[in-house]
């Protein structure tokens, strides 16, 4: 009977939808997020990808294709990860999932018409 629990319970776990969502990761110092990081940007016009650099301290530049560029800084604020930048302030999370860590950030003030940014972590 317990083996038949057993197999039970690993199967459910196994076959859980849970399985492809992505997981927050808690992070303690800003130096976890040093590094190049593509993804894509929401700006007036719509979405547009971009790249981010960010050094040890937790200053970044954000830079588009088409030469637009934002510079700011991560900080910790109470354990919670934010960032300000030369147009928002805002939150910032970073999540793992199937082997790719992912950089989320989101303007807390809509004024400049800047939405939710996704970033993916370049491996070097």
């Amino acid at each position: 009977m317990r083996m038949h629990l057993a197999l039970l319970l690993a199967a459910v776990f196994a076959l859980s939808p849970f399985d492809g969502i992505a997981g927050e990761k808690q992070i303690v110092d800003v130096k976890e997020l040093a590094g190049r990081w593509q993804g894509w940007i929401t700006r007036e016009q719509g979405q547009e990808r971009a790249t981010l650099i960010v050094s040890a301290d937790g200053s970044y530049r954000a830079l588009t294709p088409q030469g637009a560029s934002t510079e700011g800084k991560f900080y910790l604020q109470d354990g919670k990860l934010r960032y300000r930048s030369s147009r928002t302030t805002g939150t910032a999370s970073l999540s793992e999932d199937r082997g790719k860590t992912m950089l989320t950030v989101m303007p807390e003030d809509p004024k400049y018409h800047t939405g939710r940014a996704e970033y993916e972590r370049v491996k070097e």
